[in-house]
């Protein structure tokens, strides 16, 4: 059974950053895609970023410039930078990957940001 755990949420002052990460508990082949997606309570979940197997990025307008994704190919592992966090990105972060075949979420990590 694969699973994907995320890390790296908490509690954080308004402009600050947070990096997450998202660790897969074993190694998955054939990667299409590495996301992030965010759900804020009382919304649905959200796209936020994702990155391709071969490193093409794509980010929601309204964390472009602010958040990074990346990812350790050889760990299975998609991290994502936040900076200039803003009161509006307070949401759970789940980390999700996509094969041929399957469909893979994380539980997902809670951001906060404080006003």
């Amino acid at each position: 059974q694969v699973q994907l755990v995320e890390s790296g949420g908490g509690l954080v002052q308004a402009g600050g950053s947070l990096r997450l990460s998202c660790v897969v508990s074993r190694m998955i082949y054939r990667i299409n895609t590495m996301a992030w997606y965010r759900q804020a309570p009382g919304k649905q979940r959200e796209f936020v970023a994702r990155i391709t197997s071969g490193g093409i990025t794509k980010y929601v307008d309204f964390v472009k410039d602010r958040f990074t994704i990346s990812r350790d190919a050889a760990e299975n592992t998609v991290f994502l930078q936040m900076n200039s966090l803003k009161p509006e990105d307070t949401a759970v972060y789940y980390c999700n990957i996509v094969t041929a075949l399957e469909n893979y979420w994380g539980q997902g990590t809670q951001v906060t940001v404080l006003s």
